[in-house]
């Protein structure tokens, strides 16, 4: 059983995390995808104010329409504290049997090697990468930090064959609370946030404050 896991902070999902599920499940033919919203994450600060249920939340309106094979994992929720990914493919590894196809965006892959036991991510997990950004200098140190990966760890990886998507979840959260309580389409988060998420975001009262950052 080929299974794929896929965390973020989803700090909202927006239409660029769920184009890349879509294309993560047919590219490499996954029987599951495990969706995994962090608790706290430890290469970033979260300052949303938004609670890690109300994140598994807005991720299950965003993801469980993509495909019966994807689930919502509160894995990371639950275990609480800093939410290291070589925890979570043990996870996988110790109670599945299985080598998870972990999905990153291209700032992880190219900080992996400074992550929690990452000898152990990449020896016993199948690094996928998805572009998020059209800046050619990445594409070298890409093609660089994949070398050392393979030559070091003897590492897995492949890039995600997905257009770029270029969308941030700070400006998502800026343009949400400078449009707050007003009904202007066309903006920003009206093109990146699926209807359900806007939705609860607004129902919740959700990224008020727009000064906030990853």
């Amino acid at each position: 059983m080929k299974i794929g896991i896929y965390g973020g902070t989803f700090d909202p999902p927006h239409t660029g995390h769920v184009r890349a599920l879509e294309k993560f499940i047919s590219q490499f033919s996954l029987d599951k995808v495990y969706i995994i919203p962090s608790y706290i994450p430890p290469h970033k600060t979260v300052k949303s104010g938004v609670s890690p249920k109300e994140r598994f939340e807005m991720a299950k309106l965003a993801f469980l329409d993509v495909s019966k094979k994807v689930e919502i994992s509160d894995i990371e929720i639950k275990r609480k504290g800093k939410s290291y990914t070589s925890d979570t493919v043990a996870f996988f590894n110790e109670n599945m049997k299985t080598k998870p196809y972990l999905l990153c965006g291209t700032d992880m892959l190219l900080t992996l090697d400074t992550w929690h036991e990452p000898e152990y991510i990449f020896q016993n997990a199948v690094i996928v990468y998805a572009r998020r950004e059209n800046d050619s200098a990445n594409t070298e140190l890409i093609a660089k930090k994949t070398d050392e990966y393979v030559r070091k760890y003897g590492a897995e990886i492949y890039k995600l064959d997905c257009d770029v998507t270029e969308i941030s979840s700070t400006d998502i959260r800026k343009a949400i609370s400078e449009n707050y309580g007003g009904k202007k389409r066309g903006s920003y988060e009206q093109e990146c946030v699926p209807e359900k998420v806007k939705e609860f975001i607004l129902k919740n009262n959700l990224y008020r404050n727009g000064d906030m950052n990853d």
